[in-house]
This record gives C-alpha cells, structure tokens and sequence, in this order.
C-alpha cells in the first residue's frame, strides 16, 4: 500500500508532540530558572550514566555502514530499478551540507580548535603549546567527520529505503513496522516512536537556532557594536523565524534548492578567500597532519571515556556532539533521505560519509589553522578571547586578516542563510512527520511547527544560553538511540530477505 498519496492530516502525534513543545516554551518563559536547573539535572544523570552508550552506539553505525557499502547490498537502488538521481551532483551535496551541519561549523570551525587549544583534552597536554595544537586539530577532525555523519546517513538510509524502495511513507515508526508487525499495540507504540521523533528533531534545531543566533549577536555585536543580550538574541529569533516561515511558503525545490547553493557557495568563497590571505602552506600542512592524526586515533577516540581521572572534557565535547547529532538525525536523516531518490546504497553511503566530511575537515583546516597560526607565531590572543566568549571565534580572527569587515558582514549573512535553510527543512520535516508522512504537509502545519521551533529556541537561549542548548539535545537523544539501533537491525534483516528473493 503506497502511504505516501494519502491526503495530510492531523493527527495524534501532531498534537501531542507540539503540546509538549508548546508546554516547555511556556514553562520556560515563565520559570527560566527553574527550568534551567531540572534541564540541567537530567542532562548531568543521562551523560554520566550513558556516555558510554552513546560513544559504542556511534562507532557501532560507522561499522556498519562501511560494511554496507562494500557488500552485495551495495548495488541496491533508493527507488526502483530504473529510477536515476533526482539532483544533479552539486545541487545535491549542497543540500546536504547547508541541512546537515551547515551553522554548527561556522560556529565551531575556529572556536573547537582553539578551545581546545585553550584547554587541551588530555590534562597532562600542557595548554597553549605546539602539542596541544596538533591535539586540537585531530579532535576537531573527529567531532566533524565520519562519525557525525553515520548517524544521519544511517537515518537517512533507513527511511529512503522505505520511502522509495518499499513505496512506504518516510515515518520514523514505518522503519520498525517489520519489528512490530500487527499487533493491537502497533498503533500507539508507533505513535509513541514518532512523537519521541519529532520531539528530538524540535530539540536538535533548536539547538542549532540558538548556536547560529548567538553567533549572529556576537557578530553584530564585533562589527557593530550592538550589545551581547537576550533580548537582541529573541529579537533576532524574531527576525529568523519570520524569514523562514517566508521561505517555507516556496517549497522544497525553490526555496531551500534556491538557498542550499547559496549557501555553498558563499561558503567555498569565504574559504578559498582565508585560505590564500591566511598562511596558505600552513593550512596545507595542517590539514594533511590533522587527517594522518584522524586516522591514526580513530578507534582510541571513538571509545574514549574518563573513568579514572573522573573528568568532563569527553562528556562536554564528544559525547555533546553524538548527543546533538542523534537528536538531530530525525530531520537531517529524512530531509537526505527525501533528495536522494535513485541513487544507490553504496553512492548514498559514499556521498554522504565522504564528501560533507571532507569539505568540513578543509573548513577547520582553513579557519582553525589560520586562528592557531595566528596565536602560535603572531603573538595574537585568540584562544582567550574564545574562552571568554565563545560566539567571538570567528570575528576575532577575521580582525587580523584584510578585508575584515567584509569578511565579517558575509559571514553573518552566511549564517542567517543557514539558519533559514536548517529551519526551513525542519518545518517541513516535521510538518510531514506530523501529517502521516505527507510529502507536501499543509501550510498551517508548517506555520506552526515554525513558530514553536522560535520559541523553543528562545527559551533555551533565555534560560541558560548555551549550556541550555546543549542540555536539550542531550536529553532528547536518548530514547532515540535505541530506537536507532533497532532501525539498523530492521534494515539489515529487510535487505538480506530482498537479497534472498533475487537468488531464487
């Protein structure tokens, strides 16, 4: 039965799931503190207590996903067998570059390398030094390559699979259908699955909002000197949210196709222009010593935990950013999964693992390499201007190339563009999520969830800024990692029956 024709409507997971949302915003306007203190408590108990769960869970989809590509199941096509890819190259990894990460590298390309530069991984790296350097490249290498990605990728794989290949609809819940099978309880624990989806999805861009609008206010405020307050930031909110809830009107081909090429390619110019006005060969060395480091610590950073030096540093960054990625899977996974119709397992897994990685690791590179050149054999302070405020990163090692303030105005506006586009996808995600997997969700729908993912974003912001932030994805991620391992058996076992129907 092909679900996907069916007319939108609401239904319970809509209204569930945006009441929820809708309670937390008020909850959080009117007990801020309050609401910081319970976020934080929770966040503290799920990344003390699963850590571990979270790190093995992430190692385990890169495994998997390798072996898919390079097996039989490979040759499977997202569609049927004659379909072909409905975006050209380019078009498509600029989606999945703008959806995927987009605002969180601009905000973190410079910032992670020098905090940890700042303050090193390890506590017997001694801080500000070569060692600690060479340290902070291969940890920001880590957080922004393959594992990132293996956790969209492997949504996006999962959801594709049945959308295109099965003619099933793109719910979270559908993807575990063969596990559930039609018992009485089917309905409400698929119910049950997709709200924790959306829940988590509302979680994760809002994260990713309140990043991008906060690197705006410290733009605005290097540039021209507007003040660093929550009242700019929900102002801002403002603005942003009105801007996307405008684009979403477009649709999925005009708007976010128009907007996701932008995007990359305001992002390519900045770079090549940094690159060749900042210390180029430094770059270039770098980048290639950051990369052999990478692959060289992979599995030791893959599984690294602090048990007996009782520290936070690996909960603070690795486990945040497994956490982050989950809640964001959802989205990201879906929105990957609705551009990439036609093309095959193994080029999906190819061009997902490999192409957003590789321009993120140049990015840092890029970025991260000309701020710590600066600092190492400059005698610049960019480090402790990061560690007082963290949203400076990139303006402040703007300051000390040519051209500055231009450099400055395109980035925030290369911001706001990601922003838009990160938001505009999400809308559309989660209206479709929320209307039976509707393909073109009604317009309402998608005002609402618009208005709601503001005021989510607004709140975390007013309440604990950006530890707030990160609190919310944490919490959000952990329901949804198991229900993404259980989505990896569910596809296995699916690809393994249609590989035995093609030898009979």
């Amino acid at each position: 039965m092909n679900h996907t024709s069916n007319k939108p409507r609401l239904n319970r997971v809509f209204y569930i799931s945006a009441s929820v949302i809708a309670l937390l915003v008020l909850f959080g306007a009117v007990r801020p503190t309050l609401f910081a203190e319970i976020a934080g408590n929770i966040f503290s108990f799920t990344t003390q207590s699963f850590g571990w769960f979270y790190l093995m869970a992430v190692f385990f989809f890169v495994l998997f996903l390798v072996f898919l590509a390079f097996s039989k199941y490979g040759k499977i096509r997202l569609g049927a067998d004659s379909d072909r890819p409905q975006y050209p190259f380019f078009t498509w990894i600029g989606m999945l570059f703008s959806a995927g990460f987009g605002v969180g590298l601009v905000f973190w390309g410079v910032a992670e390398p020098m905090s940890h530069f700042f303050t090193p991984p390890y506590a017997d790296t001694q801080a500000l030094t070569v060692e600690s350097a060479r340290l902070a490249m291969a940890y920001s290498f880590f957080h922004w390559g393959v594992s990132q990605w293996s956790v969209f990728a492997i949504v996006g794989l999962i959801i594709a699979y049945f959308q295109f290949r099965r003619n099933a609809d793109g719910l979270i819940s559908t993807s575990l259908s063969p596990l559930l099978k039609d018992r009485s309880y089917t309905r409400p624990l698929n119910q049950t699955i997709d709200i924790f989806a959306v829940i988590a999805t509302v979680m994760g861009v809002a994260t990713s909002l309140g990043l991008g609008v906060l690197q705006i206010n410290g733009g605005l405020n290097s540039v021209f000197g507007l003040p660093n307050t929550a009242l700019v930031q929900v102002l801002i909110i403002i603005v942003l949210t009105a801007l996307f809830l405008t684009s979403t009107t477009t649709g999925l081909d005009r708007g976010i196709k128009w907007l996701s090429n932008v995007n990359l390619a305001t992002a390519l110019v900045l770079m090549i222009f940094v690159f060749f006005a900042g210390p180029t060969v430094f770059i270039l060395e770098t980048f290639t010593l950051g990369f052999g480091d990478y692959l060289q610590n992979f599995i030791r950073y893959s599984l690294r935990l602090q048990p007996y030096q009782q520290g936070t540093w690996v909960r603070d960054w690795t486990i945040f950013y497994w956490a982050w990625a989950i809640a964001w899977s959802p989205f990201v996974g879906a929105f990957v999964a609705r551009v990439s119709r036609g093309r095959t397992i193994r080029e999906f897994i190819v061009g997902v693992l490999v192409v957003p990685p590789a321009i993120a690791l140049l990015w840092i590179a890029v970025f991260g390499g000309t701020a710590l050149h600066l600092d190492l054999f400059e005698g610049t302070s960019i480090a402790q201007a990061v560690d007082a405020d963290v949203t400076s990163a990139l303006f402040v090692t703007f300051a000390e190339l040519p051209l500055s303030f231009l450099l400055s105005v395109l980035s925030i506006l290369l911001i706001l563009t990601f922003l838009i586009t990160s938001a505009d996808s999400a809308t559309y995600i989660i209206s479709s999520m929320t209307t039976n997997g509707s393909l073109n969700p009604p317009l309402a729908v998608r005002i609402v969830w618009g208005v709601l993912l503001g005021g989510i974003a607004a709140v975390l912001l007013i309440a604990s800024g950006l530890e707030g932030l990160q609190t919310a994805s944490l919490i959000s991620a952990l329901p949804f990692t198991i229900i993404l391992i259980l989505m990896v058996y569910t596809l296995f076992s699916l690809l393994r029956k249609e590989n035995m129907k093609k030898i009979k």
